[in-house]
């Protein structure tokens, strides 16, 4: 409710009650009651549902905007449309601001933007995490270029945060115009189905310009933005889901970049053999298998947590524990198109690989890739340069990285999924591993082109020579006689080797050369 100019009362306890209470009430019983009836909660609920109960220690609970135009000096609301401060997510210190759509439709004042820019400068000196909850028409028309100003203030901090302490975006409402940078440059971005939406230019003037017609929801809702873009990282049924949801993500993350991961005791033992991993890998090269039938026998419990699950499913990314230790796992997928990577596959690990080599959190790869996706929309699109980006995450990446080869690793592909060669600490494979150059079908049809034509039954000849080159060379044990592969495994027995390697390698010392910052591919 807006701040009134009555005479304060004398008593100056009760003056500071009523300030509270005025505060609390936000933008007024009538928005409250719109907010809910579109699904959707306040943002002081949304914290409550966040933070560990009774840990929130809001900040900046009086301050209003200093707008003097358009009447704006009859509408002073405490607390401006955003509500900011810190908490603890299971006993962890968090801070957290959580935009108030009942409050100026949550739009941003040059107030409102110092709220925020002040806690993410404490997070900074802390080393702790901040979460945004996103909810808010966008600037505030009203004060012109202070309100833009005011996001390029948090785009700064966005930017230097990156790196030093996790940053994580909800979008819970609309985000749209220039606000959607900031989860942006964020590091993770979680969305809510029906009630969020993301863009940089609305339906109305995408019309005006283009003459396409599209809703919020096709065109910036959390399925277009999880399934087609990329820019999100989860879609969430709704508010509860959402911070539930960050919450999970938060266990697995350290509050800094000089702090290690949580680790938190299991009960799962750590020599517990699979033995189903044995028969799992078909016998066909050519019939796929779900990649997460090997990660979840292995990982403590069987949880894993997957990051973009709905996007370039060709790659799992996603966060694990062996032994009680937070690992980040990535993995190529023989269900989606093999396996191969592609341009949406490369940078989606690739940014995944970077956020785990940011905060010293361990990589564990899993490779069947027969490849690099072939053809002229890949080639145009840029696959050198992108393919080059997972490249260059995994050579730069100075954590704990073990490999497993399940299967097939081609070409390339071989090279740039944690290999050996990219400093991997262990790389191990099954015995159904396939490393060379290609395929035996392709390899057969260079080395012994000439010897098929002029073949009396150029059928049975190829046939005989794929079988001979599939004997020799498409299995781990070439590899193995050079140092490439560590150990060939026998696949029930992964978790423990990869509980015993990860603990073997948990004070690993390693930095690259000094430098302002390095030139990704970008």
């Amino acid at each position: 409710m807006a701040v009134d100019s009555k005479i304060p009362p004398a008593d100056p306890i009760a003056r500071l009650d009523e300030l509270n209470l005025k505060a609390l009430e936000a933008g007024g019983p009538r928005r409250i009651e719109r907010q809910h009836a579109k699904g959707k909660l306040t943002a002081r609920e949304r914290i409550d549902l966040l933070l560990d109960p009774g840990s929130f220690v809001e900040m900046d609970r009086l301050v209003v905007h200093r707008c003097r135009d358009f009447g704006m000096e009859k509408q002073r609301i405490l607390g401006d449309g955003v509500v900011t401060g810190h908490g603890r997510i299971d006993g962890r210190k968090v801070f957290v601001f959580a935009q108030d759509f009942t409050v100026f439709g949550g739009s941003l004042s040059g107030a409102y933007a110092q709220k925020i820019t002040k806690i993410m400068d404490l997070a900074m000196r802390v080393g702790v995490p901040v979460i945004g909850l996103n909810d808010s028409g966008g600037a505030r028309i009203q004060e012109g270029v202070e309100s833009l100003a005011g996001y390029a203030d948090i785009f700064q901090r966005n930017v230097l945060a990156s790196g030093v302490v996790p940053q994580i975006s909800a979008i819970m409402g609309p985000c749209a115009g220039g606000a959607v940078y900031s989860p942006a440059l964020t590091d993770f971005i979680f969305m809510v189905e029906k009630s969020s939406y993301m863009f940089i230019t609305g339906p109305d003037v995408i019309k005006t310009v283009t003459h396409e017609e599209v809703t919020q929801e096709e065109l910036g809702g959390a399925r277009t933005h999880n399934f087609k873009s990329g820019v999100a990282h989860l879609a969430c049924e709704d508010d509860a889901h959402c911070l539930a949801s960050v919450r999970e993500l938060m266990a697995f993350l350290p509050s800094n970049n000089h702090e290690d991961p949580p680790a938190r005791p299991t009960e799962d033992p750590v020599d517990r053999e699979a033995p189903e991993l044995d028969a799992l890998v078909p016998r066909d090269p050519m019939k796929p298998y779900d990649i997460k039938d090997v990660i979840e026998p292995v990982v403590d419990d069987g949880e894993f947590f997957e990051i973009q699950p709905h996007y370039a499913q060709n790659i799992c990314i996603g966060f694990a524990r062996l032994g009680g230790h937070p690992v980040g796992v990535v993995a190529n997928q023989p269900m989606v198109l093999a396996g191969c990577l592609d341009i949406n596959a490369s940078v989606k690990a690739a940014r995944f690989v970077r956020f785990c080599d940011c905060f010293n959190i361990p990589i564990l790869t899993f490779v069947d890739v027969p490849g690099f996706l072939p053809g002229t929309d890949q080639e145009y699109g840029g696959i050198i340069k992108h393919g080059a980006k997972l490249l260059y995450a995994y050579a730069e990446a100075t954590v704990p990285k073990i490999t497993l080869i399940t299967r097939k690793a081609y070409g390339g592909a071989y090279d740039v999924m944690a290999s050996k060669h990219l400093r991997g600490d262990l790389n191990f494979a099954y015995p159904t591993a396939e490393i060379a150059v290609m395929g035996p079908d392709g390899a057969v049809n260079i080395v012994y082109r000439n010897e098929i034509a002029e073949s009396d039954d150029p059928v049975g000849t190829k046939d005989r020579f794929v079988k001979e080159y599939r004997a020799k060379f498409a299995n781990p044990y070439k590899a193995a006689e050079l140092g490439f592969i560590d150990e060939v495994l026998y696949p029930r027995q992964t978790r423990a080797r990869l509980v015993d390697g990860f603990a073997l390698l948990r004070d690993k010392r390693l930095t690259n050369p000094p430098k302002k910052h390095d030139n990704l591919p970008l």
